[in-house]
């Protein structure tokens, strides 16, 4: 069974060679076969050419490169396009869950399940560096609009780390319509309305390492809740 790792980044130049070096030694190490897609979401920085000497060093580590910003969405649906797992795992660039996490979420798919998310909100979650005030309360307040109408019994689902089967992640992302940060709650609902996926959410290690300001994080905490109301329309 193969393992594809999909990593949206835009200006992640001080992340990427430590998150790509631990994931590549991680993967190795357990034996698991992978791959690991890096979609370079137009980066101003020197994000390609870090992706592209790991490349070089690792045939696992994938290159997708495009010139324009698109947003997060759009960068993990071009992954997940290209990914030939029979496994998926989304992650973010900054490894606020530690990428031996994926050793929690695995069994859950063995047993049955379609996707498997990281929690930060259920029992047994370890957040060790938390969130600014101001983004906490910006964030569960967007995640209780989103259980609310979306999403129900799902506490999480902006945590950037999911594992989903091949033929789910495929069909979900491919009918994505949200390009920023709301992508995940438009997959999930997706996932579970039109492909009845099983969905489990378990909690997992999570240290924020974001350096928002006050006035981009609500900025986009707006944008977010615009898609809401886009999803609804959409779906």
């Amino acid at each position: 069974m193969k393992l594809s790792v999909i990593i949206p980044a835009y200006n992640e130049e001080e992340r990427l060679p430590c998150t790509l070096g631990r994931m590549v030694r991680f993967f190795r190490q357990n034996r698991i076969s992978f791959e690991i897609v890096v979609v370079n979401d137009g980066s101003t920085d020197n994000s390609k050419v870090i992706i592209q000497e790991y490349a070089e060093r690792f045939e696992e580590v994938i290159l997708i490169d495009y010139p324009k910003n698109r947003g997060k969405g759009y960068a993990v649906s071009q992954g997940v396009s290209k990914g030939l797992g029979d496994l998926f795992l989304f992650s973010d660039a900054d490894l606020s869950t530690p990428i031996e996490a994926y050793e929690k979420l695995v069994p859950f798919i063995n047993s049955g399940y379609d996707i498997v998310i990281g929690s930060r909100r259920i029992k047994g979650a370890d957040v060790r560096i938390r969130q600014p005030v101001h983004r906490r309360i910006l964030g569960r307040g967007f995640g209780l609009l989103a259980q609310i109408v979306f999403l129900r019994g799902i506490k999480d689902s902006q945590c950037g780390f999911k594992l989903f089967k091949s033929s789910v992640a495929k069909n979900a992302f491919g009918k994505r319509k949200v390009d920023g940060f709301s992508f995940d709650v438009e997959v999930l609902y997706i996932a579970r309305k039109n492909l009845h996926a099983r969905i489990r959410e378990i909690p997992v290690e999570w240290s924020d390492s974001a350096k928002l300001s006050k006035v981009r994080a609500s900025r986009e905490t707006f944008r977010m809740l615009k898609d809401l109301f886009r999803i609804r329309m959409l779906h």
